[in-house]
């Protein structure tokens, strides 16, 4: 990402505009432009083609954008999320069968991982492991965003990676949920009806003010920009915050977790 943005930035300086100019033409904000030739958001292949045209240049950040190397094994959209993850004001996140990637201990990642079929190799769990927890730097920046978790109890009570890292994940996440800005709830089992059952989700909301939202299936993921798909998945969010156990009544159920396991 960093060499696709400093082509970005050469290409915009040997065109004499500014970030500010090239942003006007895209129709995005300038500070996008800022976090795309930083590297630390993806250029979208989309978004790199209007550069082409606007730059005079003959498919070369086309490319660029098409062809990033797949050593974070995650397709555009994904990066785009994650880079948004980094610079959130606000993240709300729903999940089923797991603990949310946020909240997760390095062992209980690696046994995630090491969960996938086909099996990805000592090398990519590593990789991936280590992503996954330095992602989580966002929860020690300054001034933390507002963190929402809801997650299912049923991912509490499995088991992933054997009793020791049972423990020491509920451990965490009793700890996390003393954190101040961050709002852990657990949906019970038993429920007769939720608002959750087409699967996990992410809401963000983005230094410049924007609502996305992520979610992840089996075999990929979408990034969610359409103010309408994005409204109906905060309703959800907000009906299943009220399904949920309160945050008192989950310290409770960790503090009882604790004790059996």
């Amino acid at each position: 990402m960093k060499m696709v943005g400093a082509q970005v930035a050469a290409a915009r300086i040997a065109a004499g505009m500014t970030q500010r100019a090239l942003a006007e033409e895209l129709h995005i904000d300038v500070e996008t432009v800022a976090s795309i030739e930083q590297g630390r958001r993806v250029l979208m292949p989309n978004v790199a083609e209007k550069m082409d045209r606007i730059l005079g240049l003959p498919g070369l950040l086309t490319v660029a954008a098409n062809r990033m190397p797949e050593v974070d094994m995650s397709p555009a959209w994904a990066e785009e999320y994650f880079a948004s993850e980094g610079e959130a004001l606000a993240l709300s996140w729903y999940d089923t069968v797991l603990v949310p990637g946020l909240l997760q201990t390095e062992e209980y990642a690696r046994a995630v991982f090491s969960c996938r079929v086909p099996y990805m190799g000592e090398e990519k769990i590593e990789l991936q492991t280590a992503r996954r927890i330095k992602r989580q730097e966002l929860l020690h920046r300054r001034v933390p965003p507002t963190l929402g978790f809801i997650v299912s109890e049923a991912a509490l009570r499995d088991r992933l990676g054997g009793d020791e890292v049972h423990r020491e994940q509920l451990r965490y996440l009793r700890a996390c949920a003393d954190r101040p800005g961050l709002s852990l709830q657990v949906l019970p089992l038993g429920i007769t009806a939720h608002a959750g059952l087409d699967g996990p989700f992410i809401l963000l909301e983005t230094p410049e003010f924007q609502h996305l939202a992520y979610s992840e299936t089996q075999r990929g993921s979408i990034l969610v920009r359409d103010p309408n798909e994005v409204s109906i998945l905060a309703q959800k969010y907000a009906m299943l915050r009220s399904q949920a156990l309160n945050v008192a009544e989950t310290k409770g159920l960790l503090d009882r977790l604790l004790g059996e396991s």
